[in-house]
């Protein structure tokens, strides 16, 4: 058993391969089968090697919980498909060049005050990132055609009545008259809502609700932004 040489594209793909449908090295949960693999890669996959990067991304995730996942760590020849001999490290005992800063930190190597350094540097920089970063409000931009109930109502009382509609994560925006025919004219308003907050239903309901002006409202556009 084993992935070959996990320092190499071959190695790389063999693994690739391997979680095509697996989400962890061995089992349902991330365990310490995923800690003694990924202290074999040298880096993130690249790009195409996508189950493989996937897989890796989340295991460096745990970086602080690694003591703490279940199982018995074992030799890399002791995982991975059982037709695939593992090689990794041989031919490279001598070099210490794929291995300068191991986010997992090694058990059986002193790590320099120098990489020690660097490996908290980085954490606390992607940690500070992570803590910064907003979280996404997904957002709609909807176009909505308000018809009268004759050529006699008031348009501008109709728009005043539809605009005086407040509510948290609705933005009003630009709106014109557009002719529908006999001397009725509709009006066509834009606005904006947070998907959570605001929905078309609510729209409709609280603009209907002016009976005296509104006839009916329609949904003449709706995108995703």
């Amino acid at each position: 058993m084993g992935f070959g040489d996990l320092k190499t594209p071959a190695g790389l793909q063999v693994l690739n391969d391997y979680l095509a449908d697996k989400s962890y090295i061995e089992g349902y949960v991330p365990s310490q089968a995923d800690v003694a693999v990924f202290e074999a890669v040298s880096g993130p996959p690249p790009a195409d090697l996508y189950h493989a990067l996937r897989w890796y991304n989340h295991i460096k995730s745990y970086e602080k919980e690694k003591a703490s996942l279940p199982g018995v760590k074992k030799a890399l020849g002791k995982y991975g498909p059982a037709n695939v001999e593992d090689t990794t490290g041989s031919g490279a005992t001598d070099s210490k060049d794929d291995d300068d800063i191991d986010l997992f930190g090694s058990d059986d190597e002193e790590e320099s005050e120098e990489a020690k350094r660097l490996r908290e540097e980085r954490l606390a920089q992607y940690e500070s990132k992570k803590a910064k970063k907003p979280a996404l409000v997904a957002k709609s931009s909807i176009l909505l055609d308000v018809k009268p109930w004759d050529d006699e109502t008031d348009m501008a009382k109709l728009e005043e009545c539809v605009r005086s509609i407040q509510a948290d994560g609705l933005v009003w925006g630009s709106s014109k008259l557009v002719p529908v025919g006999y001397g009725i004219k509709k009006l066509q308003i834009q606005c904006v809502v947070e998907d959570d907050k605001v929905g078309t239903d609510m729209l409709e309901e609280r603009i209907t609700a002016f009976e005296d002006y509104v006839q009916s409202m329609d949904v003449a556009a709706f995108n995703k932004i």
